[in-house]
Parts: C-alpha cells; structure tokens; sequence
C-alpha cells in the first residue's frame, strides 16, 4: 500500500527540516566511517598478533551484522511509538564508544565483541533516521532528500578506508578505531536538537505491533523490495569489505595505495551515483509511481557485467574505470530504493518497515556475504570467491523489476 503526499513541513518550517536532515546526514557519515575503518586494517589485522586467517576476518563484520539485524526490528518498532530524536542519540553514543573500544582487543573473540556491540547503535540510528526524515518532506522531495542523506554512505566509508589506512600506516590498527570512534560520543549530542515531527496524517489508525508486522508482510512490493536489497546488500557487503584486500592481495597495490584508491573512487562516485538516482527516481515519478525501483532495478542491471570485468580483469587500464562505472551504477539504487520502502507503507509505519527491511536485507545480504566470500578465499582465492558479487547484483536486479511490474492492489 502506498501513503500519500504529506505536503510541506510546515509544523516546524524550513529551518527545522534543514537542520534534522544536515544533522542526521553529518552523523550518518560518521555511522559509515566506523562501519567500514575495519576494511582499512584487515591486512593489517591478519599480519598481527592476533593472527586472524581470513575466514575469522570474514566473521568480524558478521557480529556487527547480526547485532544490528537482530535489534533494527525492535528499534523500528520504538521509533513509531516513542521520542525519536533521544533513541537516535544513544544510538550514536553507544556505536562510537563501541567502535573506540576496539582497539583494546586482544584477541579474535574480544575484537568480535566490540564489533557486535556496534551494531545496537547503529540500529537505533539506521532504522529511525530515514522515517523521521520522510515525516519532514513529502513523497515528491523525498527521493532528493534521502539521497543526500545517503550521499553519507560513500563520503563516511571512503572516510573510512582513507582515514583508517592512513592511520593504520603510521600508528597501528589499533589507533584507527580509536580516532573513529572518539568524535561520535560528542556528536550524539547534536541530535537532541531536532524536532520531531508528527507521524504522518492526524487521521491515520496505528495499528498494533502484531497488526503492523502482518501489514507489511502482506505488502507484496514492500517485501520484494526490502528482498531485493538483500541480495544488493549482499553484493554491496562483499565488496565494501574485501574490496582494500583485493586490490593489495590479488592486484599488487601497497596497503596505503589500496586503501586511498578505493575510498576516493567510492567517495566520488558514490556522490555522483547516489545525486542521479535520486534525481531520477524523483523526475520519472510524474509518470510511474514506482520508478524508485524502476531506476534501481535498471541500475543493477547494467552495474553486473561492469562489476565481472571490474573483478576479473587484471589490467589496470581495464579494472580501474570498470570500478569507477560499476560503483557509479550501484549507488544510483541506494536514494531511490529507500525511498520506495518509507513510501511504500503507511506514514505510522515507517520505522517499523525500515527496520523489518534491515532485518530481511542484511539477513539476505552482509551476513553471509563477507564469511562466504572469506571461506571460498581461504579454499580457492579470492579473485575466485569476488564473483559471487556480480551475480547478487543480477538478482537484485530481478527482483526489484518483479517488484516494479507488479499491480496495484
């Protein structure tokens, strides 16, 4: 089912609306510079002391995954019925403080556990943003103003990777996590600054718990969606995570070059890639209304055979700029998929949708994905164990057009 235009924000004007979203896209940037300055350091982690093979490597973000999977539900469910803005900000503390204590480990299990421990943070912060957001914009902005808010994801990992390696390089790994997570305990304090606005019409019913879940499941198009981006998140995961050691391990590159090439690459493109599919997903909006998964499905599309030639040709003149169009294609899906989720339900059910489709699409996604593709690494190589990436993107390309075809009921 498909919620209606809100109309402008004008409970609290502009000024509120700009300040929620230019805060919550700051910190969300910070919540993917300490998701991803793991990347940064896994060859530094498996060449330490704590002596990590790749499929214990491959199991690190899968703590933090699981965690986050687990509680997005519960926090989805939170933030349709209590003060936004006071979860979102514990929500930041704890993942920062979380993220800094991992440079204590001192082994694989307690590297493990601070890791996991990220994961309750950014649940909090991952499932409530977005519908507090949609709840300031109506559905003609919101493909824009989600975009932005998403343009987050390429600047804080390659923040990430850059910052993390670089560190990494002159004062250990154990440094990296530090400097990462040290700002977020500040910075949490910036989101008991914003309004929160109403939850949609006066008039909508808010159903029960148990009432909202059968809701959306029986909205066909909203679970293929959120199926669809667990196969991107699949993909995604794989890549994000593996991408530094691939370009040390199988294409030759030193760990700083590794780093810094892929971070500025996923920094520029994921700008110029996620502007675009917001951009469409909005324009082409006049004449479906589901050209969010329209662009995010024709995306996906043409990002798979650029993806296979990114991974499996080692000419640097060929993989280099094959990276650069493939990471260009598959940002476009990430403004427009998540606006098709927040628009897809009702205004009353929003956090709850975007944390059942955390649940379904890291279930389906970065669970598996980086473990796997460590496992097939550690049995083949990784070059070998990478091409499971371009056939995820097929999927979600798949299933997202499923989703698109389908009738209104």
């Amino acid at each position: 089912m498909s919620s209606t235009t809100e109309g402008s924000p004008s409970f609290a004007g502009a000024r509120s609306a700009r300040y929620a979203l230019g805060v919550l896209t700051f910190i969300n940037m910070f919540n993917y510079l300490d998701r991803w300055v793991v990347a940064a350091v896994v060859e530094s982690l498996k060449k330490s002391e704590l002596h990590l093979t790749d499929t214990q490597l491959g199991l690190i973000p899968v703590g933090f995954i699981v965690v986050y999977t687990v509680t997005s539900p519960l926090f989805g469910t939170f933030g349709d019925r209590a003060r936004r803005p006071p979860l979102i900000a514990l929500g930041v503390f704890i993942w920062s403080l979380a993220t800094a204590l991992g440079g204590f480990a001192r082994g694989f299990m307690s590297l493990f556990v601070a890791r996991s421990a990220v994961g309750v943070g950014e649940a909090a912060y991952g499932t409530i943003a977005p519908a507090l957001l949609a709840d300031y914009f109506p559905l003609e902005r919101r493909g824009r103003v989600l975009s932005i808010f998403f343009m987050a994801i390429p600047v804080g990992s390659a923040a990430g990777y850059i910052i993390g390696g670089l560190v990494d390089q002159h004062f250990g790994w154990r440094a990296a996590f530090w400097i990462a997570g040290a700002p977020g305990l500040l910075l949490s304090l910036l989101v008991l600054a914003v309004k929160d606005p109403p939850r949609g019409k006066s008039d909508e019913p808010r159903l029960s718990v148990a009432n909202t879940y059968r809701d959306l499941l029986r909205n066909r198009r909203y679970f293929l969606t959120a199926l669809g981006y667990g196969a991107y998140t699949f993909a995604l995961g794989g890549l994000g995570f593996w991408m530094p050691a691939f370009l040390e391990r199988v294409r030759g590159m030193s760990h700083s070059e590794a780093t810094v090439t892929f971070g500025v690459i996923t920094l520029a493109t994921g700008f110029v890639g996620t502007f675009i599919g917001g951009w469409l997903g909005d324009r082409f909006l006049r004449r479906s209304k589901q050209s969010y998964l329209w662009v995010s499905g024709i995306a996906t599309f043409l990002a798979a055979p650029v993806t296979y030639v990114a991974l499996s040709n080692p000419n640097r003149n060929v993989y280099i700029p094959a990276i650069i169009v493939a990471e260009v294609l598959i940002f476009m899906c990430t403004g427009p998929v998540n606006s098709a989720i927040v628009s897809l339900v009702k205004p009353t059910e929003r956090a709850t949708a975007v944390g059942l489709s955390v649940f379904i699409m890291h279930v389906a996604g970065d669970i598996p994905s980086p473990p796997l593709i460590g496992y097939l690494s550690d049995r083949s190589s990784l070059e070998q164990a990478f091409l499971a990436v371009p056939l995820a993107i097929v999927l979600a390309g798949v299933i997202w057009t499923v989703a698109a075809r389908l009738r209104d009921a």
